[in-house]
C-alpha cells in the first residue's frame, strides 16, 4: 500500500490512487508494542483532524459499484474556534458519479445515547455487513461480506460517532460534559458539526436526509430544525427507525394500553394465541388488537378504579386473548403489563425468556419465578456479533488504526433529558420547510420502542393533518434493529430508496405550498 502525508485540506477522492492512505501531517503514529513494561506515563494519542481514505468496489442490486471511504475523525468547534472534540466517522462516496450536485447525502446517527454508528453501519445502509445468518443471530468466523442491498447505490452515507461513541472523545478532559451530553447540547453541537463536514467535502448543493435510529430518532428530529434555524441548512427527508417517544408525553391511561398491539406481536410469533388468531397472518390479526386497544381498552383503563367489575372482567378476557398471558395475572396486574413482566411471563411456562429489543431472541434465567429477565437476550447475542466485526472492517478493511478502544456504548452519563420538544422541532422544520418528507420505520417485536407508540407518535405530532401526507410508517417482522433479519434488510433498504427517489423535486419544482 503507497503511503503519502498530505496537507491538512480536504482533497478531491476522485484523485486518489488506489487503495492510497492519506492523513494531516499531525497524526500520530500508531505506537508499536514495546518489548518492555510501558511507563505508566504514557497515553494513547487522539488527533481530533485525521483521516485515511481507501477505495472499494461492492455489488448491490446486481451492479458493480464503486466506492471510496473516507475514515477519520473531524473537530467539534467552540464559540472561540478551538476544538474541543473530534468526531469519528466513515464517509462512502461513489465514485463513478460525475453529477455530485444532485446526489443525495445520507447522514447517519445511532442511539443509546452514547451509541457507537455501527449498527446501522455494518448491518443496515452501508456497503459491508457483518457475518451473521439470515435472521440475525452470530456466526463464526466473525467478519464482514458484501451488502447487496446497500443504499450506496443511490446516495452516499456518512456514518457518524457522537461524543464517547466509536472512537470519538473529547480533546481535554477539562472540556465541559455538559456541551454535549444532552437532548439539546447534543443536537447543538452536532449541527455545527454537520455544517463542517458538509462544507469540508462540498457537500452544500446536495439533497440531504438524515437517518437516526433509537435514540437516533430524538437526535435526528431535533436537528431537523436545528440545522435550518442555526445553520441555514434544508433537509428533503428525515428517517426515523425505531424512534422514541420523541417528547410526546404519555400519560398512564395511554401508557399502559398502547402497549398491548405489540404483546400481541410477540405471542402471535412464540405461538401463545388461541388458534383463530394464530392461524391468520400477522398484519391481518393486528388491527383487530389496534382497534381493541383505542376503542375499548384506552377508555376502559381511564375508569381506573371505578371500572364495572363485570367490565374489567371482560376487557381482561380481551386483553389475555390479545397477549397470550392469562386472565388472572392480568387482573392481579390492574390491566396494565409492565413489560418486564412480559418479557418474564410469556413462555414463563416453557423455561423462556423474551428479549427486550427484539422479543423474537430466547433467554434462560437463573430461576423461573420473578419480575424480569435476568437479561436482555438480544442485545448479549448482537454484542457478540458486531463488536468483533466493526474492529475487525476497521483496521482491516478501512486501514484506521488506533488503540483507542471502540466504544459500542461509551459513557456519557448523566444525560440531561429536559427539554425534549423534538417531535414539536421536526413537525416545525416540516411546517417551514415544504421540500421535507419523514419516514418511519419500526420492528413488530421491538419492545423497547414499539411499533404502535411509533404511530402514536405520528398521529399526535401533527394534529392538524396538514403534513400528514409527507409522513409514512413502515412495518418489518422483526425488532429493534428490524434489518438483521436477511428479509428485512432487503425490504427496508428498498423502502429507504422509494422514500429518497419519491422526496426528490423535480428540477426546477419550487418549495412553496
Amino acid at each position: 500500500m503507497k503511503i503519502k502525508f498530505l496537507p491538512l485540506v480536504f482533497l478531491s477522492f476522485c484523485a486518489l490512487a488506489q487503495n492510497q492512505v492519506s492523513k494531516a501531517p499531525s497524526t500520530p503514529a500508531a505506537p508499536a508494542a514495546p518489548k518492555e513494561e510501558k511507563s505508566s506515563s504514557l497515553t494513547i494519542p487522539f488527533n481530533p483532524d485525521s483521516y485515511v481514505t481507501t477505495e472499494h468496489v461492492t455489488t448491490i442490486k446486481g451492479q458493480k459499484v464503486p466506492f471510496q471511504a473516507m475514515t477519520g475523525t473531524m473537530p467539534v468547534w467552540d464559540e472561540d474556534g478551538k476544538a474541543i472534540a473530534g468526531l469519528f466517522y466513515t464517509y462512502y462516496e461513489r465514485s463513478d458519479v460525475k453529477d455530485r450536485a444532485s446526489r443525495p447525502l445520507v447522514i447517519s446517527f445511532n442511539g443509546g445515547p452514547g451509541s457507537a454508528s455501527v449498527w446501522m453501519h455494518i448491518a443496515y445502509t452501508g456497503p459491508h455487513l457483518l457475518n451473521i445468518d439470515d435472521e440475525g443471530y452470530p456466526l463464526q468466523p466473525y467478519g464482514i461480506k458484501e451488502n447487496p442491498y446497500s443504499i450506496l447505490d443511490i446516495a452516499d452515507i456518512v456514518f457518524v460517532n457522537p461524543v464517547n461513541a466509536g472512537y470519538s472523545r473529547p480533546t481535554s478532559k477539562d472540556v465541559p460534559t455538559s456541551k454535549f451530553f444532552g437532548v439539546n447540547a447534543d443536537i447543538k453541537y452536532l449541527a455545527d458539526w454537520i455544517n463542517t463536514f458538509v462544507t469540508r467535502t462540498n457537500r452544500w448543493a446536495s439533497p440531504k436526509y438524515l437517518i437516526g435510529e433509537s435514540y437516533g430518532t430524538t437526535r435526528v428530529s431535533g436537528l431537523a430544525l436545528q440545522l435550518q434555524n442555526s445553520q441555514w441548512m434544508y433537509l428533503n427527508g428525515v428517517i426515523l427507525v425505531s424512534p422514541t417517544t420523541l417528547g410526546i408525553e404519555r400519560g398512564a391511561v395511554s401508557g399502559a394500553a398502547l402497549k398491548l398491539p405489540y404483546f400481541a406481536a410477540t405471542a402471535w410469533y412464540h405461538k401463545m394465541l388461541p388458534a383463530d388468531l394464530q392461524k391468520k397472518d400477522l398484519t391481518e390479526m393486528l388491527p383487530e388488537v389496534e382497534n381493541f386497544t383505542i376503542n375499548e381498552l384506552l377508555p376502559a383503563i381511564s375508569k381506573g378504579g371505578f371500572l364495572e367489575d363485570a367490565k374489567r372482567k371482560e376487557i381482561a378476557a380481551k386483553m389475555s386473548r390479545y397477549s397470550g398471558l392469562s386472565e388472572s395475572v392480568i387482573l392481579q396486574q390492574n390491566l396494565d403489563i409492565p413489560l418486564e413482566f412480559f418479557w418474564k411471563e410469556l413462555l414463563r411456562e416453557k423455561g423462556f425468556t423474551v428479549g427486550r429489543l427484539d422479543s423474537r431472541y430466547k433467554g434462560i434465567d437463573r430461576k423461573e419465578a420473578g419480575e424480569k429477565p435476568d437479561f436482555n437476550s438480544e442485545l448479549t447475542s448482537w454484542l457478540h456479533s458486531f463488536t468483533p466485526a466493526i474492529n475487525i472492517y476497521l483496521r482491516n478493511d478501512l486501514n484506521y488504526k488506533t488503540d483507542l478502544k471502540y466504544y459500542m456504548f461509551g459513557p456519557v452519563n448523566p444525560w440531561d433529558r429536559t427539554g425534549d420538544n423534538t417531535a414539536e422541532n421536526l413537525r416545525q422544520a416540516m411546517a417551514q420547510n415544504p421540500y421535507l418528507h419523514v419516514m418511519v420505520q419500526s420492528g413488530y417485536y421491538d419492545g423497547a420502542c414499539d411499533y404502535f407508540n411509533a404511530k402514536y407518535n405520528m398521529w399526535q405530532m401533527d394534529p392538524s393533518g396538514k403534513l400528514k401526507d409527507r409522513m409514512s410508517w413502515k412495518g418489518y417482522r422483526s425488532g429493534h434493529m428490524m434489518y438483521l433479519r436477511r428479509e428485512d434488510l432487503q425490504t427496508s433498504n428498498e423502502d429507504i430508496r422509494e422514500f429518497i427517489k419519491k422526496s426528490l423535486p423535480k428540477p426546477n419544482q419550487p418549495a412553496k405550498y
